[in-house]
Formats: C-alpha cells, sequence, structure tokens
C-alpha cells in the first residue's frame, strides 16, 4: 500500500492524501460506511458507488460468526461475496468481543468470548484473527486489540494498553509471514489503545510506530468521553503519529467531529451513525439535524436539504419523507440511510475541495455557521 499526501491546508493540520490500493485509489480524508456483516444497512454496491463511497467497513466478528470466513473464501473474497469492487476495510472485532463484558474471559495470548448470536464458545489470538482477516480478503486488516470503555482506571487501561501492544507485534510479525489467498495484496493497520492517559498513549503511539505499520488507527476514544478529551486525545496522537502514513481515528462518525479531526490531521474515519440515526429519522443537513417524525414537518413540501444532490433530496418533499417514516413503511429506512451516507460523503469532499483551495479556516466557519444554531459547537 502506497499513501502520498497532496495538499496540506495552511491554517490547520488538515492534509488531502491518497491511498493506493489494488482495489482503487482512496482520496482521503474519507469517511468509510460500516457494513459490519458485508452490508451497509438498506443500501446495495449500486446505491454505495451512486453516492460516491470509496471504501466501505466490515466487521471480522461478524463476519466469522455469520456466514464464516470458509464460506467468503469459497465465495472468492469478501470484494465477490458482497458485489463491492473497491476497497474495503475490515475491523477485527475486538471492540464488539470485548464490549461483551460478561461473555468473555481475557487471557495474555487472546479472549475467549461467547457469541451473541446462540452462546457458541469461540477464542481469538492475534494469530487467529489475521488468519481469519487473510480468508476474508480485505484490503486493509485491522489486529486484535483490547480497547477499553470511559471512564476506566489508571491501572485497567495500562493492563488494556500493554496488551494491546504486545498483541500488535505478534499479529505485524504473523502476517509478514503468512501470504494472500487472492491476487492483490493485502495490509496491516496498527490500532493505538491508551484510554484518557496521555502517557499510555504516548507509550503506545512510539511502540507502534517503531513495529511500522503500513497506518495506523487511534482507537479507544469515542467511548463516552466528554468531547474536549475527544479533541485533546485526538491532536495529541496526530502530532506523535508519522506525516507519511495514514491516520485512522475509529468509530468517529458526528460531522462536527470529523470536521474538528480533520483540522487536526486525521484521514480516514467510519461510524454506524449515518444509518443507524438514519433508521431511527435522524437526518443530516447542511442546515443541522432534523428528525423527521416531529410534527412541524407534515406539511412541509421543501426538499430534506436543498444544498443536497442525492436522490432523497431531488425528489421527496419532508412531509412524504414523514409520512413514510410514521407509516412504518421500509422506504423510509433506504431513503434516509441513502441520504445520509451522501451527506458524509459530501462533507469529506467538500473537505478535500476547502484544502486544496486554502479555503478550509473559512469553509469551517461557514460549516459551524450554518449546522448549528448556537455558537457553541464553534470553538475547537
Amino acid at each position: 500500500m502506497r499513501f502520498e499526501i497532496t495538499a496540506r491546508d495552511k491554517d490547520t493540520k488538515a492534509r488531502i492524501g491518497k491511498i493506493y490500493t489494488d482495489h482503487g485509489i482512496i482520496e482521503t480524508p474519507c469517511f468509510m460506511p460500516v457494513g459490519s456483516q458485508g452490508s451497509v444497512k438498506t443500501l446495495s454496491p449500486k446505491d454505495l458507488n451512486e453516492c460516491d463511497v470509496q471504501i466501505v467497513l466490515g466487521n471480522t466478528y461478524y463476519l466469522y460468526l455469520k456466514p464464516g470466513a470458509e464460506i467468503i473464501k469459497k465465495g472468492g473474497g469478501i470484494h465477490k461475496f458482497i458485489g463491492w469492487k473497491k476497497p474495503i476495510l475490515t475491523d477485527s472485532g475486538g471492540y464488539q468481543v470485548f464490549s461483551l463484558a460478561d461473555l468473555n474471559k481475557i487471557e495474555e495470548n487472546g479472549v475467549t468470548f461467547q457469541s451473541h448470536f446462540d452462546g457458541s464458545y469461540h477464542f481469538f489470538t492475534p494469530e487467529k484473527i489475521i488468519d481469519i482477516q487473510r480468508k476474508l480478503g480485505p484490503d486493509i486488516i485491522m489486529p486484535l486489540d483490547y480497547p477499553v470503555g470511559y471512564p476506566s482506571e489508571y491501572s485497567t487501561a495500562k493492563v488494556a494498553n500493554d496488551i494491546s501492544m504486545k498483541w500488535a507485534k505478534i499479529s505485524l510479525d504473523y502476517f509478514k509471514k503468512s501470504s494472500s489467498f487472492y491476487d492483490y495484496r493485502q495490509t496491516l493497520f496498527g490500532i493505538c489503545q491508551g484510554g484518557i492517559y496521555k502517557d499510555l498513549r504516548k507509550l503506545g503511539l512510539e511502540k507502534m510506530i517503531q513495529m511500522e505499520f503500513d497506518g495506523y488507527a487511534i482507537g479507544g476514544l469515542s467511548v463516552g468521553e466528554p468531547k474536549q478529551i475527544l479533541y485533546d486525545l485526538t491532536e495529541f496522537s496526530s502530532e506523535i503519529l508519522p506525516v507519511e502514513k495514514p491516520r485512522y481515528l475509529m468509530g468517529i462518525g458526528k460531522p462536527e467531529d470529523i470536521v474538528k479531526s480533520i483540522k487536526r490531521g486525521i484521514d480516514m474515519f467510519d461510524c454506524v451513525i449515518p444509518t443507524r440515526n438514519g433508521r431511527n429519522g435522524t437526518l443530516y443537513t447542511s442546515k443541522g439535524k432534523v428528525v423527521i417524525k416531529n410534527a412541524i414537518y407534515k406539511d412541509d413540501f421543501k426538499p430534506l436539504d436543498s444544498d443536497c444532490d442525492c436522490y432523497t433530496c431531488k425528489n421527496f418533499s419532508r412531509a412524504y419523507l414523514r409520512h413514510l417514516f410514521n407509516a412504518g413503511e421500509i422506504l423510509a429506512l433506504r431513503l434516509f440511510s441513502l441520504h445520509n451516507i451522501n451527506f458524509f460523503i459530501s462533507l469529506t469532499k467538500r473537505i478535500r475541495s476547502a484544502v486544496i483551495n486554502n479555503t478550509f479556516k473559512d469553509w469551517t466557519r461557514e460549516f459551524y455557521n450554518s449546522y448549528f444554531e448556537s455558537g457553541e459547537e464553534k470553538n475547537g
């Protein structure tokens, strides 16, 4: 995998880049829609292509349990299996495993957990996670890590960080010894943990950098910590990470957080927010969030977002969208997900354009003025 920086903002740490994979070029900053089980909920690959999605994210935990890595391998790999010809990143499933606090047992060399599907027991090791993802066949692989929630005691975060670093080294060594089952290259990113503690973050980041991964992910944030801590730790981590490698902030998906993180030098994002919130009737527009079930929209015949060029906004009124949602029509979920994904992809496109044109600082000010009714989110 090759990464090049093509432009930098003159006032902030925002940058434009390209990640070269055998399934295509990813222009950064980029947003990766989440398709945990090989599908971005309610949307087809055709829909995603029409929104100009460059890369989607799958999840090793879910795909391992259903349908299984061997089935996907028999199907020719994840790209052929799900009908997506562009790049794919698979998360290791570590977050899902460790979120099952009552159903897992952590050991030095791995973690035993119970499937939330059928209660069956499984054991993940760093090596097994690499093996599974080699069979799945994504372009970018993530190693097994040990995330902690918020709040976490220092001692808990230290143990998790120590184990994550150990597993990272095992994963990288094993990855180098293994090979792809397919006629394209796969690459491995490292994941940095450390909770909210800067000394642990610094230790983990420096050790990960010494291992020389092809890219670096900042994990263990957006787990309930105050926003300012999120922003501070993002900036702190970004300043340590190497300039020449892509930086991936895991699980971050609110528009304002994406803008502020790009300002701090982040290149890649993923989150379930666009589709999950869309299915619950929360829609993102250039003028802020719209909760479409509210009565204020019952006779609002304007487009959802007059600045949006997606199929939903070009063809339907707010009143009709509200009717679909309140009537329980499945079409509502599809139209909402389509719009939200388009909004997030368009957001990163506009940011890339602003950085290239040296207008990012002004664009950011205009974005906040338009997106928020109050000024409270304009700082940072």
